[in-house]
């Protein structure tokens, strides 16, 4: 088996007294798809900030691409190709698709010598469309606010971001929560679709059908530990609520 492209070894954090990820390890492969649940408070969202660069952690080590990393901010980890999706997407809804896909890193053209610089929404709408286009996503218009679009539109518009941008490892928190039934499909679509093209995501999910249809692996966080790492199509919705709620926990995990 070829090196990870993401281990997480021992890793620890604490606020207080309070031990929120404890001594946590596993492995993403290039091109792998692996959920992480757990319950309310179980560590998972704790976890995936301390990967991406939000948290810094008290003990243990993260290693990216064979090299061991410790991201100042999110700006660093994203500057290294960890794109994270949380649940609110850091969408601007007053902006439209082109300038929320480069938001932060808009494109200027100058003028007058160089003098007056301004933003060129042309060309970032041009690369919008190819990129959505790229992952099969089709809006009527790019001109409209964020706002105006559907929730699994917004889902989309922030997965084209990350794929834009190169996004070597993705990290995508609950993507399909609030969202209809066709719009949920469509998510684990563009998962399948990442997978595809050998970009590891990892999934964090409280819904078990989604957990089953696009994982290959599965994390699962009680209280802050793993107690159980599963290959997805040799474990069941039941046995998987059993570690979610405590009632059983591998010693080996």
């Amino acid at each position: 088996m070829s090196e990870p492209l993401l281990s997480i070894r021992g890793l620890t954090k604490i606020f207080g007294g309070l031990v929120a990820v404890d001594n946590v390890s596993f492995d993403v492969a290039r091109g792998e798809v692996v959920g992480l649940l757990g319950d309310n408070g179980a560590g998972k969202s704790t976890l995936i900030k301390c990967i991406s660069g939000v948290h810094a952690s008290e003990e243990g080590e993260i290693l990216f691409d064979g090299a061991p990393v410790a991201f100042a901010s999110p700006m660093d980890a994203r500057r290294a190709g960890i794109e994270t999706i949380y649940q609110d997407l850091a969408l601007a809804n007053n902006l439209d698709v082109g300038a929320n896909i480069f938001l932060g890193r808009e494109v200027k053209t100058r003028r007058l010598g160089g003098l007056i610089q301004t933003l060129d929404d042309r060309h970032m709408r041009e690369q919008s469309r190819q990129t959505l286009d790229s992952l099969q996503i089709r809006f009527p218009t790019l001109t409209e606010p964020i706002e105006k679009l559907s929730g699994g539109q917004r889902q989309a518009v922030a997965i084209a971001r990350a794929v834009y941008w190169e996004a070597r490892l993705m990290i995508m928190d609950e993507p399909t929560n609030n969202l209809g039934v066709p719009e949920q499909h469509k998510v684990l679509e563009l998962i399948r679709t990442l997978k595809g093209r050998g970009v590891p995501v990892i999934l964090i999910t409280h819904v078990m059908p989604d957990a089953f249809a696009v994982t290959d692996r599965v994390v699962v966080m009680h209280r802050g530990r793993k107690v159980a790492e599963k290959t997805t199509a040799r474990t069941s919705a039941e046995e998987l609520v059993q570690y979610m709620v405590g009632a059983r926990n591998d010693a080996a995990a």
